[in-house]
């Protein structure tokens, strides 16, 4: 096909194009507005050797990963609940936290999910508050060279997680481009055989038209 019969179809299916795009991010929209919104709340803790030499860094990068295992478990989730006194079993609370360790930094994040940013807050940091007293009980039983304490950097923070509106409208209107674009190819195909106009006759067989027969009134 050459440019110009894009062109042509573009002037003859564009309406298509502009209808589906915009059935479909109107759809996306209103999909998001009817979602419950989801917010999460994060908060770091700062995991520290007493101790401040190369040997003790690298303990603590292989500590950390035994800190999440029991950081991200129905035990301590338990303890979140009864401590807050959640309307919520600690599965529950344990399905919509994620913990997470950087090595690079030496910390655990600690993100929680909830309908009520204010919860979401305080669920973290109370998860915060158990793991920092847990190492105050461990180091208790330690020497003060080989303690390791965790201190939380900052109060956990919300932010509006989900529905993410914008981002669902703008898919939905990419996939109302690529309907739009199946049916057109589709509509043209069915198509391909009929000649509508001189220009047709022309295209598909080659020779000059020299006159029409106008239409019956």
């Amino acid at each position: 096909m050459e440019l110009a019969d894009y062109f042509r179809i573009l002037r003859r299916r564009g309406w298509i194009i502009v209808l589906v795009a915009a059935i479909t991010a109107a759809s996306a929209w209103g999909f998001s507005k009817l979602q419950t919104p989801v917010y999460k709340a994060s908060v770091n803790v700062s995991i520290e050797p007493l101790r401040i030499d190369w040997g003790s860094a690298q303990t603590v990068k292989i500590l950390l990963r035994n800190y999440v295992a029991n950081i991200n478990s129905t035990t301590w989730a338990g303890q979140v609940v009864e401590r807050l006194e959640l309307d919520m079993t600690p599965d529950q609370l344990k399905a919509n936290t994620t913990v997470a360790s950087d090595d690079s930094r030496l910390t655990i994040q600690i993100d929680v999910k909830d309908f009520d940013p204010g919860q979401a807050e305080r669920i973290a940091n109370e998860w915060a508050w158990v793991l920092v007293e847990w190492r105050e009980q461990g180091n208790a039983q330690q020497l003060k060279e080989d303690r390791v304490k965790a201190v939380r950097i900052d109060p956990a923070t919300w932010v509006h997680f989900s529905p993410k509106t914008k981002i669902n409208t703008l898919a939905g209107g990419i996939f109302g481009l690529l309907l739009a674009g199946v049916i057109i190819f589709f509509l043209e195909w069915v198509e391909s055989g009929i000649i509508h106009t001189a220009d047709d006759v022309e295209r598909y067989l080659e020779l000059s038209t020299l006159g029409a027969i106008p239409p019956l009134e």
